[in-house]
């Protein structure tokens, strides 16, 4: 336990050099094994969104000031309204969401990434219509 919080840590660091910032909300992603639907949702800091059994709330969204597309760090609680414990509270990182992960036999939970909205977000191209010509 130790050595994976200790990874946490340094991972939460970043790359040398960077600093570390706070954004407004998140991406998150859900997958209700059940039904097989994946939603994503956008959250604020401090705002929550229920689904199903679950309840997520962000605590916070952190990113490295040089990768502030392709990391994100958010710290959230998530609860099971069939459980008296939350079912998730801590940190899950975008780029390794098997290191701190919500263990649900129904659910998956991950962070895709922070809402920078002054950063370039990847752009998404619309499928071609037709064959053309």
């Amino acid at each position: 336990m130790r050595l994976r919080v200790l990874a946490l840590v340094l991972t939460l660091a970043g790359p040398a050099g960077a600093e570390i910032l706070h954004a407004k909300g998140v991406m998150l992603r859900m997958l209700d094994k059940s039904s097989g639907i994946v939603t994503d949702y956008d959250l604020a800091s401090g705002q929550s969104k229920t689904s199903g059994r679950l309840t997520i709330q962000l605590d916070d969204c952190r990113y490295p000031s040089d990768l502030p597309t392709g990391e994100a760090y958010a710290h959230l609680t998530i609860l099971d309204s069939e459980a008296k414990e939350p079912a998730f509270k801590g940190w899950m990182i975008a780029s390794s969401p098997a290191l701190s992960a919500l263990d649900n036999p129904r659910y998956d939970v991950w962070v895709l990434r922070c809402d920078v909205p002054e950063a370039d977000m990847p752009a998404t191209t619309a499928p071609a219509e037709g064959s053309g010509g």
